[in-house]
């Protein structure tokens, strides 16, 4: 088995299990307060990413001076994305909100071209808006589908875009095992804060269970995810991140009985194409680049 096809199943094996911590998150709304579930999800996650840091290293290794605002930005970004997307989670089918998450990759092209300069085509451009048109098939701003949890689900991307620009922006030497964990530990904090606004809810043993298998679902999602970039080659690895909308569909209708209708499958399909297209476009110039000139 070569390393891209490691990397390959590791990044399908990740998006599994990030769904399947969307898919317990939103089992329990209504029966645990957001702040309260991510509190506790994030104090067990973050408690396992910092001895995963200890045992790898990964303190010695550190981060550099300049990163440590970038960690602070990315951490931020982070916070909003998790409540925007979790707030639209618990009021919208998994798989709506699933898909238009699939338009991120698509939003930080632009915004990296916009504010990184970084060089994008016309063909990834027309990929860009043809996406765009993809999400406002799902979204349908008018509709009666269309509601406040839509505009939520769009912020989120826009929390997710900076998110991914800043980790742009961080230097190679920097552990990505660190980042994630003081990113967890951030969203700990902010929560756990927030939190002690409202009374916590008793858990019961079936509310506990669900609250420690969403960390052990996303831990081992953000574990899996850095070994499959690590392992494989991100052009080739990338676009297997849209197996999430396999998971989405399949756990969307076992678990909550829905099933997206036709102009939803077809929006996700063109945000999905426009992503895949995009990626074959990086892979392509990134190819020509490396070649020797004669």
């Amino acid at each position: 088995m070569t390393d891209n096809t490691k990397g390959a199943l590791l990044m399908m094996a990740s998006l599994a299990l990030f769904t399947l911590n969307d898919t317990l998150m939103k089992t329990l709304s209504g029966q645990v307060p957001l702040y309260q579930i991510l509190a506790i999800r994030n104090t067990v996650t973050t408690a396992v990413l910092l001895l995963v840091c200890w045992r790898s290293g990964a303190f010695r290794r550190g981060m550099a001076r300049r990163d440590w605002g970038l960690a602070g930005l990315r951490a931020a970004a982070e916070i909003g994305a998790a409540f925007f997307f979790l707030t639209a989670l618990f009021n919208m089918p998994l798989a709506n909100v699933t898909a238009v998450l699939q338009s991120a990759p698509l939003v930080v092209t632009l915004a990296a071209a916009i504010f990184l300069r970084e060089r994008v085509g016309w063909r990834r451009v027309a990929a860009i808006v043809v996406g765009f048109m993809g999400v406002l098939l799902i979204i349908r701003p008018g509709s009666d589908v269309f509601d406040i949890f839509s505009v939520y689900i769009l912020i989120a991307v826009c929390f997710i875009t900076v998110r991914d620009l800043s980790t742009r922006r961080l230097s190679p030497d920097s552990s990505s095992m660190l980042v994630t964990a003081l990113t967890s530990a951030a969203i700990m904090v902010f929560f756990g804060g927030m939190s002690v606004a409202e009374p916590w809810v008793p858990l019961t043993v079936g509310s506990a269970a669900l609250v420690l298998g969403a960390a052990g679902f996303v831990l081992f999602a953000y574990l899996t995810s850095v070994m499959a970039m690590r392992l494989g080659e991100i052009s080739f690895v990338s676009p297997f991140r849209y197996t999430a909308l396999i998971w989405a569909l399949v756990l969307g209708y076992v678990v909550f009985g829905d099933w997206p209708d036709w102009q939803t499958l077809l929006g996700a399909a063109i945000v999905a194409g426009s992503g895949l297209f995009m990626l074959y476009r990086e892979r392509r110039i990134g190819h020509r680049a490396g070649e020797p000139l004669e």
